[in-house]
């Protein structure tokens, strides 16, 4: 009888662990920013292009002019999306398919499209997205300043015989 109860308890135990490390790689949350702003890559200038339309899932997830990032939310390692591209005004559209694997470290990444559809390495238009620090409100009154009280340094003369 303590050999079965070992085992079952084994058992759970092995099938938790298993549970809790696959959640760990399809369950964690990611956030991938898409950018329409101009690349520079070994010399080269690639322009951002007029309207960028990202569609996830068949949902347009992002509007994006030249200069403008969008973003989308999911969760697993990698995201699957499909883009419309019209580089100038009244021109046709282009489609495009991609699929973007996120590292596991990263909770957010930035995915420049036009490198993506210029057929650039992925080094060249992925980066991690690290926030802008919060702005720091210095305090205007310093300690001991404009308070009212005579730090008693006023009585003493120097050079004085003592």
């Amino acid at each position: 009888m303590k050999t079965r109860r070992l085992l079952f308890r084994v058992g759970t135990v092995a099938l938790l662990l298993a549970v809790a490390a696959c959640m760990m790689f399809i369950g964690r949350g990611h956030t991938l920013y898409f950018d329409n702003k101009k690349l520079e890559y070994e010399g080269t200038t690639y322009d951002a292009v007029r309207r960028i339309n990202v569609f996830v899932n068949g949902e347009q997830v992002a509007k994006l002019s030249a200069k403008e990032r969008g973003m989308a939310s999911f969760t697993g390692g990698g995201l699957s999306f499909s883009i419309e591209v019209q580089r100038e005004k009244g021109g046709d559209t282009e489609s495009y398919d991609f699929t973007v694997n996120v590292p596991y470290g990263q909770d957010g990444t930035i995915v420049n499209l036009i490198g993506m559809i210029e057929g650039l390495p992925e080094a060249a238009w992925t980066s991690e997205f690290i926030p802008a620090p919060e702005p720091v409100e210095e305090d205007e009154d310093i300690p001991g300043e404009g308070d009212g009280l005579d730090d008693g340094m006023d009585d003493f003369e120097v050079g004085g015989d003592i």
